[in-house]
């Protein structure tokens, strides 16, 4: 980024949005952190069939009294959760005025981290560079690491292309241990299914956040045109903007947003569009609140 997204006046914004929602938030920030693996602690979470060599004391007899099935009582695990942030850094993420789109999705990706952090959690942050990914800071714990790591996200270039699925795939995402966001347009031909699917197979909260500029929500563009592609620059269209053009175009992005928030809602995954303009206390007490990622 060529200026400063995360500074010390937004660090304070941060805080007062921290404060506010301490001891009144749910979903991905709610009291009894817990992992989605099964451990020792104790609070119960699920039955499943006795199998001999398992641990004869965590026996449920009364279900046995009642069906003659010897189950094992589940407890969850009390492991330390661990949110990934992956930030697509494409050039397309670039787009619109003064970088809006780059600069959320920099705030969004902190703002994120720091809710964690307050919670205890863990965080890593990765930047989604061509088919890699690129350790941003990764095993942020308490606000002192935070404020030390946090910086790094001002440098951050977008101005690659980004391969979501190639790049998360191969990597480790850990198994139920935390919250994963992807934060991007997604405005992409590229496959990004396999990766939300992938985050999800592996017992993970997922939440998919899309990032659009003003322009492309509602675009004010008028007369003859010529476009380039963002994400491949020899692409380039010459056209002449109209009314119906702007209508395809709107109906166009619909379905291109339906689609991935549909996508998501099968796997169980949760979805979120962002426009870029927004402020943090908008996106966090209105985006999120709407959601019930916070209440």
């Amino acid at each position: 980024m060529k200026k400063m997204v995360i500074d010390e006046a937004f660090l304070g914004e941060l805080e007062a949005i921290q404060s506010l929602l301490r001891n009144n938030v749910a979903g991905a920030f709610g009291g009894n952190r817990r992992s989605k693996s099964f451990g020792s602690s104790c609070e119960f979470a699920d039955y499943r069939e006795y199998v001999p060599g398992d641990d004869v004391t965590k026996i449920d007899w009364n279900v046995y009294m009642r069906f003659e099935e010897l189950y094992e009582k589940l407890y969850y695990d009390e492991r330390q959760m661990h949110t990934r942030i992956y930030i697509d850094a494409s050039r397309s993420m670039a787009h619109g005025a003064d970088d809006e789109k780059a600069e959320a999705a920099i705030k969004i990706a902190a703002a994120f981290a720091y809710l964690s952090i307050c919670e205890m959690d863990k965080v890593s942050i990765y930047a989604i560079v061509g088919s890699e990914l690129v350790d941003v800071a990764s095993g942020i714990v308490g606000k002192d690491s935070y404020l030390n790591c946090v910086n790094k996200l001002n440098e951050i270039e977008f101005d690659t292309d980004a391969h979501i699925s190639d790049a998360i795939m191969p990597s480790n995402v850990g198994y139920g241990d935390g919250l994963s966001i992807i934060i991007s347009d997604f405005l992409t031909d590229d496959d990004y299914e396999a990766a939300i699917g992938k985050l999800s197979e592996s017992k993970r909260d997922v939440l998919c956040i899309q990032v659009l500029s003003r322009e492309e929500l509602n675009p004010q563009i008028r007369g003859k045109m010529h476009l380039f592609d963002s994400e491949n620059n020899a692409k380039y269209y010459r056209k002449k903007i109209d009314h119906d053009v702007v209508h395809a175009y709107k109906e166009a992005l619909a379905y291109v947003t339906d689609r991935i928030r549909t996508f998501c809602e099968s796997r169980g995954a949760r979805y979120a569009l962002i426009p870029a303009y927004k402020t943090m206390p908008e996106v966090f007490f209105g985006s999120m609140a709407d959601m019930e990622v916070i209440k």
